[in-house]
């Protein structure tokens, strides 16, 4: 039996398979996000133990305390050797180059024990407070040293919850004795004071007897104390946040080094080394010919020869540092020639560069002994010599072909020399060069030498007595209306009242002023 298909029905007719559709590809695990440019900072990955905590405390009270704020004194050391100790049982293993920044710290603080001037010593703080960062994370290069300048502002922000958390902890009671500790010891003395005071009140023998048994506090004292701790401790905090975890300063990853043809800086380099080599000649003459120069027929005076060419020189200085720095940081060296041309070229600049540092020294020399010391003309000369160490550090720089080392090296030369200079003592050093300068001429600046602290005591002591006493009474005054106490001792300041003591300042009559 057949079917017939009606002719209107609608025949689908098979068609192929399509082909089967590729398989998609296996995605790719994403990429972890490249760290941001410049430095990282993840933090320490523990909290601070309770010893941590208690030394940061005590530390923070003991400087908040010391810290003899308006002049030089002990306390500045006390204060810096407290937080030394404090910081040092957060972290039991430093390099020794934190270690000898650390030393560094400490020697500038001290400072303020033996030398009462006080520009020196403001120097010496701020120098310290960028030691102290040295001994924190120890930078090596250029870019790490400047980032970390910002470092113990950031760590003091940062550390706020990492020590907040710790004590937290402590005082719910998951610390066990040291909470416990802290709880009696604060209800016990706020009952002392409580009940001490009332029974003070009641009866006046009791009264005198606290007196007695309780130390003097000065109220200003204690409220500056109060307002200095919160300060101190979030520093301090910061420093140990800093120790226990510290930044990642110096990346890895840099771009590749951009470099000059050798054409492109040889050439005003060895212009510039004739333009040094003609000068430098000319000063041969004037720096073994002695004064003849100046005070021979047709020379020019002291003032023209040394005030018209000091400054000219030191701006020299500094420029020359520049032109070395990026000579020497982007000159090639994928060859031998390109070694040798590094070496003699900016050896040669270096060299030259050392006369013109003896030819300003000694220009400001004879203008010193023309007219005398001050305290700008001694530090400017101590900046020159400064600058003339770092030259010659280039040139060891230069002979190696490595200068890594050079920017650490820089900031060692800047606090050894503020350390030297400390040691010279430059308010003494002037008041002796300048009362021998009298002694053999006659000439004196009473008023200028008023001006110096009690460091010169010793010196102006030497003058005949009216001299001296027009010189020794600022001294006098300042020493008695400002007495130091614990926190303030200074030796400078102890000796000058020493020998007003033994033989004290006169009326200088119409000189006084």
């Amino acid at each position: 039996m057949t079917t017939s298909t009606p002719a209107n029905a609608l025949v689908v007719s098979p068609t192929p398979d399509a082909p089967p559709k590729p398989p998609n590809p296996p995605t790719a695990p994403p990429k972890p996000p490249s760290p941001p440019a410049g430095w990282s900072w993840p933090g320490p990955t523990r909290r601070p133990g309770g010893p941590a905590l208690v030394a940061l405390m005590l530390a923070a009270a003991l400087s908040a305390a010391a810290l003899p704020l308006d002049r030089p004194g002990i306390g500045w050391l006390l204060g810096g050797i407290a937080s030394i100790v404090a910081l040092a049982v957060t972290r039991s293993k430093v390099s020794w180059r934190q270690a000898a920044w650390a030393a560094a710290t400490v020697a500038l603080l001290g400072v303020g024990t033996f030398r009462s001037a006080d520009w020196l010593f403001a120097l010496c703080v701020l120098t310290a407070a960028v030691t102290g960062t040295l001994a924190l994370i120890d930078p090596r290069t250029v870019r790490a040293i400047l980032a970390a300048l910002v470092v113990p502002v950031a760590g003091a922000v940062r550390a706020l919850p990492w020590v907040g958390d710790s004590m937290r902890d402590r005082l719910a009671g998951r610390s066990g004795v040291p909470a416990r500790v802290a709880v009696v010891g604060a209800v016990s003395l706020v009952l002392l004071l409580v009940f001490g005071a009332l029974f003070a009140s009641a009866d006046e023998a009791f009264a005198e007897l606290l007196d007695r048994a309780t130390p003097t506090v000065n109220g200003g004292a204690l409220a500056r104390a109060l307002l200095l701790f919160p300060v101190l401790f979030a520093v301090l905090a910061g420093a140990a946040f800093t120790l226990a975890g510290p930044p990642t300063l110096d990346q890895t990853d840099r771009p590749a080094r951009f470099a000059f043809r050798r054409a492109d800086w040889a050439i005003p380099v060895a212009l510039l080394d004739l333009l040094f080599l003609a000068f430098v000649a000319v000063q041969a003459t004037v720096l073994f010919g002695g004064t003849r120069h100046v005070l021979g027929p047709g020379g020019p005076t002291f003032a023209d020869y040394a005030r018209g060419g000091f400054w000219q020189l030191l701006a020299i200085t500094g420029l020359t540092l520049v032109v070395v720095a990026v000579a020497g940081r982007w000159a090639p060296r994928a060859d031998r020639a390109d070694r040798i041309a590094v070496r003699v070229l900016l050896g040669a600049l270096a060299l030259l560069t050392l006369v013109v540092v003896a030819s300003a020294t000694y220009r400001m020399n004879v203008y010193e002994q023309a007219y005398g010391y001050t305290r700008l003309r001694v530090f400017v000369s101590a900046v020159e010599l400064g600058l003339g160490a770092v030259f010659v550090a280039i040139l060891v720089a230069g002979v190696r072909l490595r200068g890594g080392w050079l920017p650490r090296a820089v900031l060692a030369i800047a606090t050894g020399g503020l350390l030297a200079l400390a040691v010279v003592n430059p308010d003494r050093f002037i008041a002796d060069r300048n009362v021998d300068r009298f002694l053999a001429t006659g000439r004196i600046d009473l008023i200028y030498l008023s001006s110096l602290s009690a460091d010169a005591a010793p010196a102006l002591n030497r003058l005949p007595d009216h001299e001296r006493a027009c010189v020794i009474w600022r001294i006098a005054n300042g020493l008695d209306s400002s007495p130091d106490d614990w926190r303030s001792f200074n030796l400078a300041r102890h000796e000058a009242r020493q020998s007003l003591a033994e033989r004290p300042a006169d009326d200088c009559g119409v000189y006084r002023r």
